[in-house]
């Protein structure tokens, strides 16, 4: 029953928000405005943040588990999650400053 509610409720909200922003374009068109567009521009610095801290906390995630399986294997178990947080973390924030940096020399045209 439960999969059920939120499965419809998961419908109704979809099927609401665009009823409402139908609703919100044909005003402003009856008004004489021009309705907003929410077309996604394609941000090519944003692609390289989201790409470069995927890539980072992937390589964090694989370091962990070879260090885990290999060095602490007799480790206690929250040890053996420390790592995993700490190698995602700073893989994943390495990649965002290798980001900032490559940014920071190739700025993006405007």
């Amino acid at each position: 029953m439960l999969p059920i509610i939120i499965s419809l409720g998961v419908f109704l909200m979809i099927w609401g928000i665009r009823y409402l922003e139908n609703k919100e374009n044909m005003a402003m068109i009856e008004r004489g405005m021009e309705p907003r567009r929410r077309r996604r521009e394609t941000d090519p610095s944003r692609t390289l943040k989201n790409g470069l801290l995927f890539v980072g906390a992937g390589l964090g995630l694989l370091l962990a588990i070879l260090l885990v399986n290999t060095v602490l294997v007799n480790a206690s178990e929250e040890t053996q999650s420390g790592v995993f947080f700490a190698l995602i973390a700073i893989f994943g924030g390495l990649g965002m400053l290798g980001a900032y940096f490559y940014e920071r020399k190739n700025p993006p045209a405007q």
